[in-house]
């Protein structure tokens, strides 16, 4: 993680700076808010902002925000005077870390803030294979594209390539391309010089440069728009990029990884999404299955968000009933690993007792899990629904048809009426397809139960 303090560095500052770095934060520090500002400009890069709170934090979050630097922050100050910790969070600070600093407390917040401690959580055999592709292709210089629905870990897939990759001590930097708008994407990517375009006050690095050595994630690449896919295409193959207004090229260093919830060749076909940037970006594909293709991740996936949630709450950590274990298993979690996440994170606030129950976990709309439906009932359905399927192997479209009328007929008792209903016909047809029946010598159910040749 990489922590830019700002204040002067003297005191009990000093010592949580080196608190943070204890913990493996990479730390660097300015005095002022106005240095902080431009060392953002200058791709100095930071994932979390540690504050003086005698500062104007509210300023600094207002010229980085209309610059759109969008870096959280942290504001910390000696002898925690109640009014400024308060004045401090109501300007923008995520949380307050009063001085002299707890070691405890500063590794609390800087991982709750930046939120960088998102491993892998691998179990089932699925999501296995992806894992040794993954490792196989990591330590390579080659681009890869990562596949799979919203919410499955994309991005944390991601930041494990680059924490694997022989630049894995250089940044990784992430652009979602799906959240900045299309005329400013482009400057967020390459960077701009000053006065290039209204609002451009000085020079600002992209996130090309700022991911120099590094690797630069372009998350949802799908969303990009047809023009910019060609200077991106170009700062692939050629290694370099052109700032908004700038007369030079830049040359930069960089592994690019990419990710898409849509399918990219059909974006190919639709003419939405550039081939040869298609071919560029997917040198390897890494795809994420959905978490209902991957049931044994889910149980241990679950006890990490508890344990994760329930130190974050500052609640003591339970384990997970048997019966919310066989609902957890049997949903299908359209949501995937973020909606799993959410709902666990509200199980460790709602449960009451000893365990987390069934009961305490819930969907977005308030509605708890299904019960898990019942095992000697589900394998007696599938195995009639396999007997179904033998006896229809090797029949024609027309006899498998016949079958189905004369069937749902005895089912109805013979009534016509709802017979038609049932199979989704109007009573004409059923009346047509009965009399070719008994023309041909088929024994047709009559109404009441009685059989008869004549429909």
């Amino acid at each position: 993680m990489r922590l830019l303090v700002v204040g002067k560095l003297n005191g009990q500052l000093s010592v949580a700076v080196k608190m943070a770095m204890n913990t493996g934060a990479k730390v660097s520090h300015v005095e002022t808010i106005e240095a902080a500002t431009h060392a953002l400009r200058a791709g100095q890069g930071a994932d979390l902002l540690m504050v003086d709170y005698a500062l104007d934090i509210a300023g600094l979050i207002a010229t980085n925000e209309s610059e759109r630097i969008r870096v959280p922050v942290v504001a910390c100050g000696v002898d925690a005077d109640p009014m400024r910790a308060a004045a401090a969070i109501k300007a923008g600070a995520k949380e307050f870390i009063p001085l002299p600093p707890d070691a405890e407390l500063i590794a609390a917040v800087l991982a709750a803030v930046t939120d960088d401690n998102r491993p892998m959580i691998v179990r089932d055999p699925a999501m296995g294979d992806v894992m040794r592709l993954a490792d196989q292709v990591a330590a390579s210089e080659a681009s890869i594209l990562i596949t799979g629905e919203s919410g499955s870990g994309k991005e944390v897939m991601a930041r494990y390539v680059h924490a694997k990759s022989r630049r894995a001590k250089a940044p990784f930097i992430s652009v979602n391309c799906a959240a900045i708008p299309e005329n400013l994407l482009e400057s967020e990517l390459f960077g701009h010089e000053k006065g290039a375009f209204t609002g451009a006050v000085a020079r600002r690095i992209g996130k090309f440069e700022e991911a120099n050595g590094g690797t630069l994630l372009l998350d949802e690449i799908s969303e990009m728009d047809a023009r910019l896919q060609a200077k991106l295409l170009r700062a692939i193959q050629e290694r370099e990029i052109d700032r908004v207004g700038g007369s030079k090229p830049v040359k930069v260093d960089i592994r690019i990884l990419a990710t898409s919830n849509r399918d990219l060749a059909a974006a190919v076909k639709d003419g939405t999404f550039r081939e040869d940037l298609l071919y560029r970006l997917n040198v390897v594909n890494l795809r994420l299955p959905p978490l209902r293709e991957r049931p044994g991740d889910v149980i241990t996936l679950c006890e990490h968000f508890v344990k994760k949630y329930s130190a974050a709450n500052g609640v003591a950590e339970k384990p997970i009933s048997a019966e919310a274990k066989r609902r957890l298993i049997a949903h299908r979690w359209p949501g995937n690993v973020r909606e799993l996440e959410n709902a666990m994170h509200r199980a460790v606030l709602l449960s009451p007792g000893a365990e987390i129950e069934e009961f305490a976990i819930r969907l977005p709309d308030g509605q708890p899990l299904a019960p898990a439906p019942d095992t000697a009932v589900a394998r007696g359905a599938q195995m009639a629904a396999d007997a179904i399927s033998r006896t229809f192997v090797g029949s024609t479209v027309a006899e498998v048809e016949q079958t189905l009328i004369i069937d749902t007929l005895e089912h109805c008792m013979g009534n016509r009426t709802h017979a038609a209903n049932i199979l989704g016909i109007s009573i004409r047809t059923l009346r047509n397809k009965l009399k070719e029946y008994s023309e041909a010598g088929i024994a047709v159910p009559a109404p009441q139960g009685g059989v008869t040749n004549a429909a």
